[in-house]
């Protein structure tokens, strides 16, 4: 098999060439995260029933979906949450590896059958079913330095000029916003409408009725005959914007044929859509968003577009206003993976040494380290097309695979090697009878390998898919190091390597460092031929070892995953049920000013 490539070295080039080059534009363009994808794709459902308690969301809304949504197709569980201020949530969680766009589509499907029993005010907000976007890539705070600006403002600004922008990022799943937000609110007075005979009712037909756009047509078009010359259309005032627009709403015509207005029986104000959630950051107020990150994307990539998008925005921000990243997850990937990444170049470079100092010839030594990047790179190439990430897991498989790939092109310089010494034969044919002996055993080296780690690939689950990742990509290096021990590392050999100087390799600290090297191999030598007449011994030891394995492996504690210090404090607290809003941001004051000190 290695005759084609020491006859045609440079076949053996333009495959290694490929693969690396391959390798390099996948790693430009393979996502980063800190581990693999492993949780499981969730839907979420939300409805809202305006005025509703959690109680009534619960019996009307929610009854209802759940009932629809139980049983779909390759669902595991769900979660729901009715609140007070009449939103509903629920999560459905599927099973690991199934399509999150088919699951979408299943649970549209059966809450199509039972809209028609949801009440009206629902379902014109509208049931929305989305991905579900559970990894918080960012948490960003907009406030004023200088409390120039109140939370409602803040809110309002963010949500009309920074909300939709971002929203568009690419990567960006989901983005909550904690903040108000401008609402033309109409507080009714109950004594009013009672001593005027005016029910709510009819107050919501008549804003309905008085603050609509409509279609009123156009002058001079067809059918319209004779010498018409201009058309135009009819544009009339009909949505109301300001308070005294709607203060003048009809509200009714009392017996008298005197109109009763809006304001008669109701207090009209701009103020806050919803007024049930606060945002404080850094002892003011604030307008903070809680960004998701898209399944699959780029965490690292996505979080440096937001960057460079609110840097843009930033420069028409009014004076006084600005934003801080409060939480950020990629801080913490990009640490861990510039970690990741030291140690392979720390491991790479330990391996050289080794090398070097083992074959004690520079020409030796090239021909195993160039199998290093070829197999490494490579692998990114195979890893972007399954659909993996570059993560610490992955990397960590990278890290280990630098000691296995180097096995198989060692194994053929050292018999091209011996070859050349034993027989006195010249570089190409010592390396065409070298790689005779040795072809089998290198393919059954990496079958051998493979062995122990294709398996973990197949185990389902959570944990298998953590562990998936780590298995396929120190398979694939092991198999591009094959194919590279059998293709390159022979070419490699006939072209770089030269016959033996007995006089020249007797000198120097290399000389000085083999020959250490050969006589520790024959002190282990007979330490092994010791034991074998004495095997009982070797026999116990197996033993003693294998029972303080098993027995270590029973006290050490377990865990899904390492803990890890990301630098974060999460406080939650918890007030008496029913708490008002006001006696909660009392609270928070003083947490912050504990806090502060």
């Amino acid at each position: 098999m290695s005759k084609i490539f020491i006859e045609r070295p440079r076949l053996a080039v333009v495959i290694s060439l490929l693969l690396t080059i391959a390798g390099l534009i996948s790693m430009g363009v393979i996502p980063v995260s800190q581990y693999p994808n492993i949780v499981p794709p969730q839907v979420q459902v939300s409805a809202y029933y305006p005025g509703a308690d959690s109680t009534t969301v619960e019996q009307i809304i929610g009854q209802n979906i759940e009932q629809a949504v139980n049983g779909v197709d390759k669902m595991l569980y769900m979660k729901s949450t009715s609140s007070n201020d009449g939103s509903y949530n629920l999560t459905v969680t599927f099973e690991l590896g199934t399509d999150v766009d088919m699951n979408v589509v299943n649970v549209q499907n059966k809450i199509k059958s039972i809209e028609s029993k949801l009440p009206d005010e629902v379902m014109v907000q509208g049931v929305n079913i989305k991905k579900s976007a559970s990894a918080i890539l960012q948490v960003i705070s907009f406030f004023s330095p200088n409390n120039t600006y109140d939370d409602l403002f803040l809110g309002n600004f963010v949500k009309m000029n920074v909300f939709d922008e971002l929203q568009r990022v690419h990567g960006v799943g989901d983005i909550a916003l904690y903040g108000f937000e401008y609402s033309m609110r109409i507080w009714l007075d109950n004594d009013k409408l009672k001593q005027l005979k005016i029910t709510p009712s009819e107050v919501i037909s008549a804003l309905k009725a008085q603050n609509i756009q409509t279609a009123t047509g156009k002058i001079g078009a067809r059918p319209t005959e004779g010498s018409q010359v201009l058309q135009l259309n009819i544009v009339t005032s009909g949505r109301l914007l300001s308070e005294e627009e709607f203060e003048k709403i009809v509200v009714k015509v009392n017996e008298e044929g005197l109109p009763l207005y809006l304001k008669d029986v109701a207090k009209v104000e701009l103020g806050a859509k919803n007024s049930d959630i606060s945002s404080r950051y850094k002892g003011g107020a604030s307008a903070t968003m809680i960004i998701n990150q898209a399944p699959g994307s780029n965490a690292v990539e996505v979080a440096d577009n937001i960057e460079k998008t609110l840097l843009r925005l930033k420069e028409n921000f009014p004076k006084d206003l600005d934003y801080d990243v409060a939480f950020d997850s990629t801080s913490f990937i990009n640490e861990a993976i510039k970690e990741v990444v030291k140690t392979l170049f720390e491991a790479l470079i330990l391996v050289i040494l080794a090398i070097y100092l083992f074959l004690g010839k520079w020409r030796t030594t090239l021909i195993p380290m160039l199998a290093i990047p070829v197999s490494l790179v490579g692998t990114f190439a195979f890893m972007l097309a399954f659909g993996f990430s570059a993560n610490t897991v992955s990397l960590l498989a990278l890290v280990l695979a630098i000691s296995i790939v180097v096995d198989d092109a060692i194994v053929v310089v050292e018999n091209v090697e011996r070859v050349m010494e034993e027989e006195g034969l010249p570089p190409k044919e010592a390396t065409l009878k070298a790689m005779e002996e040795i072809t089998a055993p290198v393919i059954a080296i990496t079958l051998v390998l493979l062995s122990v780690f294709v398996p973990v690939a197949f185990v389902k689950g959570i944990t298998g898919s953590l562990y998936r990742e780590f298995a396929v990509t120190i398979s694939i290096s092991m198999l591009i190091s094959a194919v590279n021990a059998l293709s390159l590392s022979p070419a490699l050999c006939a072209l770089l390597l030269k016959p033996h100087n007995h006089e020249e390799e007797q000198k120097g600290l290399i000389a000085m460092i083999l020959r250490f090297i050969d006589k520790s191999k024959d002190g282990y030598t007979k330490i092994v031929a010791n034991l074998v007449y004495k095997s009982r011994f070797a026999i116990i030891a197996v033993i003693v070892f294998g029972i303080g394995a098993g027995y270590l492996f029973k006290i050490v504690p377990t865990g899904f995953l390492p803990a890890e210090d990301q630098g974060l404090i999460i406080l939650q607290g918890f007030l008496p049920n029913g708490m008002s809003l006001d006696k909660t941001a009392e609270v928070s004051k003083q947490l912050e000013t504990i806090l502060a000190k």
